[in-house]
């Protein structure tokens, strides 16, 4: 028998389970980063009604609308205290705490036995338990079934372009790797007004599919017998304006930053490497005035900045019906996943009342 607790420590609030979206991070982290504590209830993304909140919760009452996201936001540290970091001190992402902040204990179980926490949110399940930094409070009006694909990968790769690489209206943006995250960073050079966008990516399937996004050039380093950062700094006259990496692979890292204009190009990093993994390249390009950045979530704090995102949608600056291309039950979640690993589709909805 499955067992879910209510909030019964301060900060805390139970949310009641509408609709999900699957996304690559629980492959990730099932392959290379999630450790020491099993069974774990996976979900990290989907929107939920709040049901209950906990003593000392002040801002969300039973009936709001919410987005969980995998890193939080205390308001309280030094970072988010910062107007440049979102990297939260006490609810930045971390896959080996599986309980709640407050009392070290899950509130998960079954037949007596604990089933514990994932990314402090949970949210494959009916009801789940959070603190109440790990989620932000959005617009009723907004469609849960589109805006759930907001907490992950859509906001990285859109803020990654919007609040990172701030193209210019008119200017040439690069984005390497046409996947959901890159999609969303193309969606966000198109938003910024810039005149080209260059598609890079080694499956020539995905360029039609990208010029929804506002890609209006491709290319396929497999085409060229030359370095594509060479191949963009022949197309561009010198390099283009901003480029923004979506693959973690460390070859495109380079190939991103070596592809900017000297003097004034910015190159962003979203991408999620191995943890050993390292790469190089020549100091004079840093000497020759090019920028290097990373990301984390698109530099958005969560429950600062994610319902100004959601607006945006609800203003149709942003689309997000494009985005989503599956629509399984709940009991089919393995075909999400079969769809995912096949590269089939950008996004999957999993409805749990279907």
């Amino acid at each position: 028998m499955f067992t879910f607790g209510k909030p019964r420590a301060k900060l805390h609030y139970s949310l009641v389970y509408l609709v999900m979206k699957l996304g690559a991070r629980h492959i990730f982290y099932f392959k290379q980063h999630l450790h020491g504590i099993y069974v774990r209830l996976v979900g990290s993304v989907e929107p939920r009604i709040v049901d209950s909140v906990g003593e000392g919760v002040t801002h969300l009452k039973p009936g709001d609308h919410v987005l969980p996201v995998f890193t939080g936001e205390c308001g309280n540290c030094r970072h988010c205290k910062s107007k440049e970091s979102n990297m939260c001190d006490l609810l930045r992402i971390n896959t080996d705490r599986g309980v709640m902040l407050s009392d070290g204990k899950t509130r998960f179980s079954i037949n007596g036995k604990p089933i514990y926490h994932f990314v402090g949110t949970s949210t494959f399940s009916e009801y789940t338990v959070a603190h109440v930094g790990s989620v932000a409070k959005i617009n009723p009006a907004a469609p849960l079934d589109k805006v759930c694909i907001l907490s992950c990968g859509i906001s990285t790769g859109l803020g990654a372009t919007l609040n990172v690489a701030k193209p210019t209206k008119g200017s040439t943006v690069a984005i390497f790797g046409l996947g959901a995250v890159g999609l969303a960073a193309a969606e966000g050079a198109r938003i910024a007004g810039a005149s080209r966008i260059i598609g890079v990516d080694l499956n020539p399937n995905r360029f039609e599919e990208a010029k929804k996004f506002g890609c209006t050039e491709f290319v396929n380093p497999k085409d060229h017998n030359k370095p594509v950062q060479e191949v963009l700094a022949e197309m561009t006259d010198g390099g283009v304006d901003r480029s923004v990496e979506c693959t973690g692979n460390i070859n495109t890292m380079i190939s991103a930053f070596e592809c900017v204009h000297d003097g004034w190009g910015v190159a962003v990093l979203v991408g999620v490497p191995n943890r050993d993994d390292a790469f190089k390249t020549r100091p004079v390009n840093f000497l020759n005035e090019r920028t290097l950045k990373g990301t984390f979530f698109g530099n958005y704090k969560p429950r600062s900045d994610l319902p100004s995102v959601v607006e945006k949608y609800m203003n149709k600056e942003l689309e997000l019906e494009k985005f989503i291309t599956h629509q399984v039950a709940f009991r089919d979640i393995n075909k999400a996943f079969d769809y995912m690993l096949a590269g089939e589709g950008i996004r999957c909805i999993i409805r749990m009342d279907a």
